[in-house]
């Protein structure tokens, strides 16, 4: 069938819609018609290359050396259409959220919990599909590779059912659509992978949609203080009225203006790292406001091929901290997703207010401009 979809077709180029085709579900896969598509700062590092693999890796997965031409969209909700052979988890009509990280339930990462880093997601950037090996979307001639496995900027996709996570169909759709990633992310950053306990203080550094899901993360953990640090005022004042107890646009703000009176010289016990663009100094940066015995989390993407980091390693030794890393904030796509939807139905966690624009799929080059402009907290692209 030919439907609308948004990609990429070279390094550094537009957003831009093109007609192409999408073939039917092949055995262990499922088509779905696509409700929201959440435009998270993700897909921004795969059109400039920050997420771009080594040739030689792309060549071996997927048969080409380049991820483009690429449908882009990894967050997104919708209600399946069609189901191929062997589907078992999944029927027609069921309302789904997707899910970045596939899990197939059955590795050792799977089987002992850890379905975030389950052995599927090996190929998740790029490549065919990861039920056979084949190609289901096309521009012309051309295979199209897409965003994560998923490519949610289109107006349907076919997708592994193991990248598909079944919600209740009272449920909110477009809340489904932002927890699919960026705020389950975030908030597992905080409650899972940084361990907020209650009475803590955590800083947030970078408050866009991640950054929202930490802090909501840390208040639901019962964090004492959480400071919301960004260097767009606005951001600063919505991260306020969802759960921030103070806000400053710099770590050295922190430093100096909040953490002496508030933590008595302590500092905090979670930092966790949300901006847009993982850059070398923020480590460094987190660890400075960080207390004895504190965990940092890593959250926010670095470009693939950056090997350096800048950190003081006397004081993270000698201040026994820790530097972790996270994916989906280190819990399970099928438990974090539905829970997380509960909660929003139930009022105890914020979404609306978190949505800035919605979007058509002919207007996703505008809503990342407006991303990039810092107009935007999140933006969602409406079916």
């Amino acid at each position: 069938m030919k439907v609308k979809a948004s990609i990429v077709s070279e390094l550094n180029g537009p957003w831009h819609t093109e007609l192409i085709d999408i073939d039917e579900p092949h055995a262990f896969e499922v088509k779905v018609k696509m409700a929201f598509a959440g435009m998270c700062h993700s897909d921004e590092h795969l059109r400039t290359g920050d997420m771009a693999q080594d040739p030689a890796v792309l060549e071996m997965i997927s048969g080409r050396d380049s991820m483009f031409p690429i449908i882009g969209g990894h967050e997104g909700s919708g209600i399946v259409e069609s189901v191929g052979p062997n589907v078992t988890s999944l029927k027609v009509g069921d309302h789904v959220a997707v899910s970045f990280i596939p899990s197939c339930g059955k590795c050792e990462f799977c089987a002992s919990g850890r379905q975030y880093i389950c052995d599927m997601g090996a190929t998740t950037l790029a490549g065919p599909m990861i039920s056979d090996g084949t190609w289901r979307h096309h521009l012309g001639d051309v295979n199209l590779n897409r965003m994560a496995q998923l490519g949610t900027f289109s107006e349907y996709i076919v997708v592994h059912e193991a990248s598909l996570v079944r919600v209740e169909p009272w449920l909110d759709l477009r809340a489904a659509a932002l927890i699919s990633c960026g705020i389950s992310t975030g908030f597992g950053s905080a409650v899972n992978r940084g361990e907020v306990r209650p009475g803590q203080t955590v800083a947030v550094i970078g408050c866009g949609g991640v950054g929202s899901g930490a802090i909501q993360g840390a208040v639901h953990a019962g964090a004492r203080a959480v400071i919301a640090i960004d260097t767009n005022p606005s951001k600063v004042d919505r991260a306020l009225k969802i759960g921030a107890t103070h806000g400053c646009a710099t770590t050295l703000d922190a430093a100096f203006t909040i953490l002496p009176e508030l933590t008595m010289g302590k500092n905090c016990d979670v930092v966790i790292i949300t901006t847009g663009v993982m850059s070398p100094e923020l480590i460094e940066q987190a660890r400075s406001i960080t207390a004895k015995g504190g965990i940092i989390v890593a959250t926010s993407i670095a470009p693939y091929n950056q090997q350096t980091v800048e950190v003081n390693m006397f004081g993270l030794t000698l201040f026994n901290q820790e530097l972790r890393g996270t994916v989906f904030g280190s819990e399970s796509p099928r438990v974090q997703i539905p829970r997380l939807l509960r909660l929003h139905h139930e009022g105890k966690l914020i979404i609306e207010d978190l949505i800035t624009k919605e979007y058509s799929i002919d207007d996703v080059e505008q809503g990342y401009a407006d991303l990039a402009s810092g107009e935007n907290l999140r933006g969602v692209v409406r079916f």
